[in-house]
């Protein structure tokens, strides 16, 4: 039997590579055939993951906020690999504040990378992606966006964060409305704790317990799990879905 979540022959594009989430799913996509585009904004991370993965990777460094890079890098992905098949909108940043404390530089900063740049690549890959349906690709590619619980219940100390992470969803129903046309599929993944760099402050001893409380699972997840369904939705055993949103937390948002 063929495995459906292979991906031979696929090329992926994932921001946000250098560490983590995006580094395990780099990883796993190579495993199952793929080769990948790894963008991050720090030159030193994704070339080491990328040197890692030898010959199926290419860094690419700079920010998926800005508007010039994104056209830039996509054009070279295609140039170098020869398309684009797959993209994971990943590269996200954290700036804590309360509300009536948060000052509007730190408000920006999150929705810029975290809501403006995932536009931004999600609109220059499916460019790359109705051009070759107009010429004929039934199936072009996939988009996953990362999204967060955060962003379907609201979240304490980063108003910003979640506000991002809520407009991610409505990125992915409207794309995936207009490009299902094309043979397009764009859905998202609600990751609740991982253990990454990002997570450390709320899986601090301070703050463990009462996440811990409000997971039924009773644990944490490892980036290598959460990069499991993301592959699977980039893959061609999630031919028939696009539009969705995917809660990968161990049971946090059940119902939601």
């Amino acid at each position: 039997m063929t495995n459906p979540m292979n991906l031979t022959g696929q090329i992926i594009l994932i921001t946000g590579a250098g560490q983590g989430i995006g580094q395990a799913t780099a990883e796993l996509a190579v495993g199952l055939g793929a080769k990948v585009a790894l963008v991050d904004l720090n030159g030193d991370t994704v070339h080491q993951v990328a040197d890692g993965l030898g010959e199926n990777a290419r860094a690419y460094v700079g920010s998926v906020a800005e508007p010039g890079f994104v056209q830039g890098m996509v054009a070279d992905v295609v140039r170098d690999f020869g398309a684009i098949h797959g993209l994971m909108n990943n590269a996200g940043i954290v700036r804590a504040a309360m509300i009536h404390k948060m000052p509007v530089e730190t408000w920006q900063q999150v929705i810029d990378v975290n809501l403006t740049g995932v536009f931004l690549c999600l609109q220059a890959v499916g460019r790359h992606l109705m051009e070759r349906a107009k010429d004929g690709d039934e199936a072009p590619g996939s988009i996953v966006n990362v999204s967060s619980i955060a962003g379907r219940r609201g979240t304490i100390g980063q108003i910003n964060y979640g506000a991002a992470k809520s407009g991610v969803l409505g990125i992915t129903m409207s794309a995936a409305r207009e490009w299902g046309r094309f043979g397009i599929r764009v859905n998202s993944v609600c990751f609740g704790l991982v253990e990454t760099t990002m997570t450390e402050t709320v899986r601090g001893e301070k703050f463990r317990d009462q996440y811990m409380a409000q997971i039924p699972m009773g644990r944490f997840s490892a980036p290598g799990e959460v990069a499991k369904p993301v592959c699977f939705l980039l893959s061609d055993g999630a031919s028939y879905i696009t539009g969705q949103h995917l809660n990968i937390d161990g049971g946090a948002c059940i119902g939601m």
